[in-house]
């Protein structure tokens, strides 16, 4: 798998268009999020490992395709992943979930940890963390630590938004980590937002400020 893949399929594109707007409610916009979120899980998920079982169709028994090894986990970086998480699991209901809690200092800009609980057996899952936006990367390159040192060697990281500065950075952290996103943005603003991007994603999901 590349480093980074753009999902460019046009539902993906309009329906990102439609929450980049500054007039999308709260309740469009989580909608949005978790139909694009199944979108983008059918591109991340392409390389599951398969195996073949025996079935019983109606007509006739068959060997049929399906997947193979342990479960794979799903990891949220809290708080905003939580939105691509749901859609996520609506997909793959009988993925394991993990959480990781960073926030990003204001000032510095790094991340901070406060919370981490992650599915047992990483080392022989696959593993995708999801966070909305892939901004200078600092939070998303301490999260894959974390999955790593947890035991992790199989990581995907899915975002709906990216700019080249967090890629940049993955790349140099991680360059063992796929990044799957609807959107390689232009670039971070001085307070390291995404431009043109949709604003906090958290807080449009949320509808908090």
């Amino acid at each position: 798998m590349d480093h980074l893949t753009v999902v460019d399929h046009p539902l993906v594109q309009h329906k990102l268009t439609l929450m980049r707007q500054t007039d999308t409610s709260t309740g469009e916009f989580r909608r949005l999020l978790r139909e694009i979120s199944q979108l983008l899980a059918y591109e991340v998920t392409r390389e599951l490992p398969m195996t073949t079982k025996r079935i019983s169709t109606p007509m006739v028994e068959m060997d049929a395709p399906a997947l193979a090894g342990r479960k794979l986990a799903l990891v949220s970086i809290l708080r905003a992943g939580n939105g691509l998480l749901d859609g996520m699991l609506e997909l793959i209901p009988s993925a394991r979930v993990g959480f990781v809690g960073l926030y990003r200092d204001e000032e510095t800009l790094e991340p901070v940890q406060y919370y981490f609980k992650a599915p047992s057996e990483l080392d022989e899952r696959m593993v995708i963390a999801v966070d909305p936006m892939l901004a200078t990367g600092n939070s998303s390159a301490a999260a894959i630590d974390l999955l790593k040192e947890a035991g992790a060697k199989n990581i995907r990281f899915l975002c709906l938004l990216a700019a080249p500065e967090g890629v940049a950075r993955m790349k140099e952290a991680h360059p063992d980590v796929p990044i799957v996103t609807a959107s390689l943005d232009e670039k971070l603003n001085e307070k390291g937002y995404i431009m043109p991007g949709l604003g906090d994603a958290g807080d449009r999901m949320f509808g908090t400020k």
